[in-house]
């Protein structure tokens, strides 16, 4: 009981419920953002919650439990429609690193507001149980998340980086990406 304790409240946890708490509550706002705003706080928000994601301690689950989940379906879709609106027709975006993507002669489309409703489900489901206050539980919720970060949501969260880098910056065109760039370049010397 004494080192779950010690686990739970260490540092690093501690941090990454309070990016992860953070995450939400952007994600939540995201119907009353600009896309401008949306895209460049979730382009510095996103990279810091994988960063603390990433610095996890190791540690196994102590009991084998059902943990209460708090994303119903119904507000899944209700912030995944709120983001899509935001981002609007730059919601969709080719993706490249899906096991399925070297089998196919097309490209495979996601959506960004899909992607960010997987990992707010994830980690909303997480800090809801954190927030209860009862160490065994929130024990298992932290090995959980820490699981589907590895799994899942670790891969979405670093596919939308790029996804939203391409909105904010518009590199869709590499010609027309190389063309800008060489012209920046020139104005230093």
């Amino acid at each position: 009981m004494e080192k779950e304790n010690q686990v739970i409240f260490d540092k690093n946890v501690i941090e990454f419920v309070t990016v992860a708490a953070e995450t939400c509550g952007f994600l939540e706002r995201a119907e009353s953002l600009e896309r401008e705003e949306f895209v460049d706080t979730a382009l510095k928000l996103l990279p810091l919650l994988y960063l603390k994601a990433s610095l996890l301690p190791p540690f196994t689950s102590l009991e084998e439990q059902y943990l209460e989940t708090y994303v119903t379906e119904e507000s899944y879709e209700i912030l995944r429609i709120n983001i899509a609106s935001v981002l609007a027709e730059k919601d969709d975006y080719l993706e490249v690193f899906l096991p399925d993507m070297q089998y196919s002669d097309t490209p495979i489309k996601k959506n960004i507001s899909e992607d960010l409703a997987d990992i707010y489900q994830d980690i909303r489901n997480f800090v809801f149980i954190f927030q209860l206050g009862l160490n065994e539980t929130m024990h298992d919720a932290l090995v959980q998340c820490q699981q589907h970060f590895a799994s899942f949501w670790g891969q979405r969260l670093v596919n939308t980086l790029r996804a939203l880098h391409d909105v904010k910056y518009q590199t869709t065109n590499p010609e027309d990406a190389d063309q800008d760039f060489y012209n920046t370049e020139e104005d230093f010397y």
